[in-house]
């Protein structure tokens, strides 16, 4: 078996998204996502760019693939080469399954629980709405539920500018104050109204010093978070050990790494609880189930980022990965089955029942895409927010 062509889409219906086909002389092909929110062209590019050193090779070889695509530039890793790697390992474990006629998952090792389990986000502008909106999420059957003031920075967020041009993104100005204060004050109302036993999460979403991270987590000891996401930035590495040592709140991170190099100091200093990759934006199915591998002896569980900025294809690697590892800990979920055009687009998102992610029982990853109509969606400029500190500093988002 031998491949003949790689096709690359950039589509909108909703938002955008890369999806490729790999197609075989053998008349299958598998489909993979390159989504990276804001980068699209940039990634798609990057597919092309590499997929002339692919044709004739035997797809069934995912291994050495991977490794061709990896090292043949030398200028390696980054997540965008690391997203184009992930559409295209994608696609080819696509293609085993259906070769196999077998789901992914049973190809990797089969199914160690019924489901994902998922959690969802609540929000509101002050404790009450907080309240209900988590409580809206436990009558749909979420048992994990992330909760939040506001978008990210909540109360911190205290200025707003207009775009400096057209289509261009606004800028947010944060200062911490406020959101320190505030953020463990609706935790200690939610615990009073809804009992300890609730599962709760909370994204910090990395605009805070080390030290601010630091004295946040441990403000929220008392309210058992199941885990504080991303309450440093990735480079601040060195700073996890100043967190972990102020606090026993749960910790996680990852969801902007691309490789297991950026997972494993923070697995061998044990300064973390989860880990938030995703295949998507780590080369793949190949790489992602490495690093769970490499996290499983360290007590490090997956809870795969999975906001709406990842697509149905992506979305269905990662339920397929996390069926079959020892560590699955949660999937963050969207649930692409509430639009029907993604579904036409995309058929056949896996499914969500009872707090569980399930993925189709179909050969490969389960989920197609459909060319034409895709095709009558084209991509729109998009860009991520941008953030300053009120004396016009620029700050992470």
């Amino acid at each position: 078996m031998k491949i003949t062509a790689i096709d690359v889409f950039l589509t909108c219906p909703t938002r955008n998204y890369v999806v490729v086909k790999v197609h075989t002389d053998a008349g299958i092909y598998g489909v993979g996502e390159g989504t990276l929110n804001g980068s699209e062209p940039i990634v798609a590019e990057a597919i092309r760019h590499v997929s002339p050193l692919l044709i004739g090779r035997d797809p069934r070889n995912t291994e050495d693939l991977w490794s061709l695509i990896y090292h043949w530039g030398y200028w390696r890793g980054g997540p965008i080469y690391m997203t184009a790697l992930a559409a295209i390992d994608m696609a080819l474990w696509d293609i085993k399954g259906k070769i196999a006629n077998l789901p992914v998952y049973q190809l990797l090792g089969g199914a160690s629980r019924r489901g994902v389990l998922c959690y969802g986000h609540a929000g509101g502008r002050d404790e009450v709405e907080i309240e209900d909106s988590v409580r809206s999420f436990l009558e749909r059957g979420y048992r994990v539920v992330r909760a939040q003031l506001g978008n990210y920075g909540g109360l911190g967020i205290v200025g707003h500018e207009p775009p400096v041009t057209e289509g261009t993104p606004p800028t947010h100005f944060f200062e911490p104050a406020k959101y320190l204060v505030s953020t463990p004050r609706f935790f200690e109302h939610l615990r009073e109204k809804l009992g300890m036993e609730v599962d709760l999460l909370h994204d910090v979403h990395e605009q805070l010093t080390p030290i601010e991270a630091a004295w946040l987590a441990k403000q929220l000891e008392p309210y058992r978070l199941f885990f504080l996401e991303d309450a440093l930035r990735p480079e601040h590495r060195n700073s996890w050990k100043l967190v972990r040592e102020a606090s026993t709140t749960p910790l996680a991170i990852g969801e902007i790494f691309s490789g297991r190099w950026d997972c494993l100091p923070l697995f061998q200093g044990g300064f973390i609880d989860y880990i938030r990759i995703k295949p998507l934006h780590v080369g793949g199915i190949t790489e992602a189930r490495k690093i769970m591998m490499l996290a499983e002896p360290y007590n490090v569980r997956s809870a795969f980022h999975g906001a709406a900025d990842i697509g149905p294809i992506a979305q269905s690697a990662s339920i397929h990965l996390q069926m079959t590892i020892p560590n699955s800990g949660v999937q963050e979920w969207t649930d692409f089955r509430k639009s029907d055009l993604l579904c036409e687009v995309f058929p056949s998102p896996c499914r969500f029942s009872d707090g569980l992610a399930v993925p189709n029982e179909a050969p490969g990853l389960g989920i197609d895409y459909n060319e034409e109509l895709g095709a009558r969606y084209p991509y729109k400029q998009a860009w991520m927010p941008l953030v300053r500190r009120q004396d016009g500093t620029m700050h992470v988002y």
